[in-house]
């Protein structure tokens, strides 16, 4: 008997990996649930699309009645709630997207896991002690670690900047309440930085390498020497697993790549990856680092972030693979190799793309 699981946010870049691996171990039925805004796009659900296991709901997780319906129709034994505006700049300019989608999203959505569980209880009890709600989370909720040795932990008090990390900290809130007060059994994690495949171009290395092989200016915020903990999606993705199946229920894991790097050393690195695999360079264009242009740093910018990612390595032995030299490598491989899901978004065509049946 397969065994489903609703993932929220099924179509953006952390999302899409997730399906990608539940589909690819066999063991289980995805409900996909995607309000397609722009960042979602079903160009990278292509390789699923037809796939028997996985069914996609174009709906918006603040929707009460859809995500009801959605609870009744596919009754699922596990939610991986990864639906979220996730875009700092955006939240600056626009923070009220962040409250609907991130804050009002996620109560509706624990409201509907928890109508669900209670009827699970009365009639499907070996179900109901196996469901599971995992919420997943930034490492931007701690705040700005500043200069220094320290790590953010499991405990880190929470200490947001930016409406997009306030957004995801209320969240944050919101899932331990219901565990506590409703008795709903919930996991949440906090990752860092991730990159890799599918990421949407405005994240600091997809526009990177998009913007370099346009021959356009590579924008660094400030003096670039904010520091980030870099995650490959594909660790990622794996610990996200590992804790839904194996995590202490009602505990938070933190995930980090153990990858702290400047911006401008990402930006490098990115550069240097191209001149290996892209030496072909646009006019005018003598060497990639040469488009690198410092610009106006962003209002309440955080100067560090780093994971100690320990608890999850002792608890359930997960640790990434990936390497950030090397996963910087697959990840320009990758761009270069799928210029057409790249080259519809820089066109808007992929805002015209059906769903997925």
């Amino acid at each position: 008997m397969h065994h489903t699981i609703m993932v929220t946010g099924g179509a953006g870049f952390i999302g899409s990996a997730l399906v990608h691996r539940i589909l690819s171990s066999g063991q289980w039925h995805v409900v996909n649930v995607d309000k397609l805004t722009y960042s979602g796009n079903v160009a990278s659900l292509k390789d699923v699309a037809d796939s028997p296991r996985h069914h996609f709901l174009h709906a918006d997780i603040a929707d009460g009645a859809a995500m009801r319906a959605a609870f009744e129709i596919f009754s699922p034994d596990a939610v991986m709630h990864l639906a979220a505006e996730s875009h700092v700049d955006r939240s600056i300019t626009g923070p009220e997207t962040f409250v609907d989608t991130n804050v009002k999203g996620t109560f509706i959505l624990l409201e509907e896991a928890r109508r669900h569980l209670d009827s699970l209880r009365k009639t499907a009890p070996e179900k109901a002690r196996d469901f599971r709600f995992h919420h997943v989370s930034t490492d931007e909720v701690y705040g700005d670690l500043g200069a220094g040795t320290a790590l953010f932990t499991e405990s880190t008090p929470y200490a947001p900047s930016s409406p997009y990390s306030a957004s995801k900290a209320a969240s944050d809130h919101l899932v331990r309440a219901w565990h506590r007060t409703y008795d709903l059994p919930v996991l949440v994690t906090n990752c860092s930085n991730n990159y890799g495949p599918r990421q949407f171009p405005e994240k600091l290395i997809p526009l990177t390498i998009l913007n370099a092989l346009a021959g356009k200016p590579l924008p660094v915020y400030g003096d670039g020497l904010q520091m980030r903990d870099w995650l490959h999606v594909e660790d990622h993705v794996d610990a996200l697993l590992q804790v839904l199946t194996r995590g202490a229920v009602g505990a938070t894991y933190n995930i980090g790549g153990g990858c702290v790097l400047h911006n401008i050393d990402v930006v490098r690195t990115v550069c240097d990856a191209l001149e290996t695999l892209a030496p072909d360079k646009p006019a005018g264009v003598a060497e990639y680092a040469d488009l690198i242009e410092f610009v106006t740093d962003r209002p309440g910018h955080d100067t560090r972030y780093a994971i100690d990612h320990g608890k999850l390595t002792r608890e359930l032995g997960w640790r990434p693979s990936e390497d950030f030299p090397s996963g910087i490598v697959k990840t320009v491989r990758w761009y270069l190799d799928n210029e057409p899901w790249w080259q519809a978004i820089l066109d808007g065509s992929y805002r015209k793309a059906a769903p997925p049946a």
